[in-house]
């Protein structure tokens, strides 16, 4: 695409119709002072220019000039972009890279629409914050594993955990993060394989039943859930939305970290927990 065009001298051929400038700036939308800017430019040189009166004349074929170049404005394109274009840059690439960043700016803006989406979800005061996307630091953690019948033993498995790290000599580390993983992808109802985590200072030796890892750091699409674990799907449901509709693939276990719960809240609608799911871009 060439929209530079050099002025000659010559008169142009006697079959083709000359337009004054504001006729020619009428004929396509624009003003008088659009089509000397682009003169200015050099983006849009007048077919003609009388010598005596500097009156400008364009022919039919620049309407192609102009119509590219409010194309391209349209597109979001800079004039210096355009002026790239004409001095010989691939203009196929340069369209392409300037759809990367239009698709990079709408997957932003769908992300803040899920934000204020996760804002009016609250209507039924189960969350507490929206939906963002955080990097959680590689730790160690002190676990147990097991398969269980029902989300209900958890309330027997986190006890047990904090009396095996404490016959261990384990020091949590600070800020505490004590977190349920489930290794197994899909929502069951019985037979759930768990592992209940909380980070501790340094690796101990394995026992039977206490078990100790380095976790990578990961990024993760995050929600807090206020209220009984028994709503935990609601909060689930506006999490894994986020994440098909931001173009994110679930790239771990998911984890519930626990804030406030039966141990120190005895109102069930006082309890905090953080859904985390580790995530990935597609």
């Amino acid at each position: 695409m060439e929209l530079k065009e050099k002025h000659e001298a010559c008169v142009p051929a006697e079959d083709e119709i000359l337009y004054k400038i504001g006729m020619f700036a009428a004929m396509n939308h624009v003003t008088v002072k659009t089509l000397r800017f682009y003169e200015e430019q050099g983006l849009l040189i007048p077919a003609r220019i009388n010598d005596e009166n500097g009156y400008r004349y364009y022919t039919m074929n620049q309407m192609a000039v102009i119509h590219q170049i409010t194309a391209l404005k349209e597109a979001g394109f800079t004039l210096d972009d355009i002026r790239r274009i004409n001095a010989g840059s691939d203009e196929e690439a340069v369209i392409h890279k300037k759809k990367s960043e239009l698709l990079s700016k709408i997957a932003e803006l769908t992300r803040q629409v899920s934000i204020l989406d996760g804002y009016l979800a609250r209507n039924k005061g189960m969350l507490s914050a929206p939906v963002l996307v955080k990097t959680i630091p590689e730790s160690t953690v002190a676990y147990l594993t097991e398969r269980i019948e029902s989300y209900d033993c958890l309330f027997e498995m986190m006890p047990r955990l904090g009396e095996l790290m404490e016959e261990a000599g384990c020091e949590c580390a600070l800020p505490e993060y004590c977190f349920t993983s489930y290794p197994e992808p899909g929502y069951k109802e019985d037979e759930i394989a768990v592992e209940i985590c909380q980070t501790v200072t340094r690796k101990k030796e394995d026992t039977k039943e206490l078990h100790f890892k380095c976790l990578p750091e990961i990024n993760a699409a995050c929600i807090f859930h206020k209220g009984s674990y028994a709503d935990f799907p609601e909060s689930y449901e506006i999490i894994l939305k986020f994440i098909e509709e931001n173009g994110f693939k679930i790239a771990g276990p998911i984890r519930e970290k626990y804030i406030d719960g039966v141990w120190n809240r005895e109102d069930e609608s006082e309890w905090l927990s953080e859904i985390q799911i580790p995530i990935r871009q597609v």
